[in-house]
């Protein structure tokens, strides 16, 4: 971490290997660590030229803040979308119900029960034979 800070502090190229020739150690132990290799990656897609002092906006971050910016508009749209189809249904139901093409709902009703009734006579006169 600090040869990473030094590195962008003096101005110096950012790579895996000079950060880990900069720490004296080797590059495996930034590939072991991913935190640690995150933050070399990061570093070397800042501009040159920023210091600890000012916030750094790295390449990363401003894709990290995109997608989630994304998926916040993405599920407000599935709501409108959702919202817009309510009153074209509810008006075809609405004009379905009014054509008169479709039965009322106590015909419905009443179409059940007799299939309930034959059906119980069925049973009844198979029982009594």
């Amino acid at each position: 971490m600090t040869a990473i800070k030094n590195a962008v502090r003096n101005g110096t190229p950012i790579s895996v290997s000079a950060i880990a020739r900069q720490a004296g150690g080797a590059r495996s132990l930034l590939h072991r660590h991913r935190d640690l290799l995150a933050l070399v990656h990061a570093a070397e897609l800042e501009p040159a030229g920023q210091d600890g002092a000012a916030s750094p906006v790295s390449r990363a971050s401003l894709q990290a803040d995109l997608t989630n910016a994304q998926a916040r508009n993405a599920r407000p749209a599935a709501r409108i979308r959702l919202l817009e189809k309510r009153p074209s249904q509810a008006m075809s139901a609405q004009a379905w119900r009014e054509s008169g093409l479709g039965a009322p709902a106590d015909i419905d009703e009443l179409h059940c029960r007799i299939t309930r009734l034959e059906q119980q006579n069925v049973e009844l006169t198979d029982r009594c034979a």
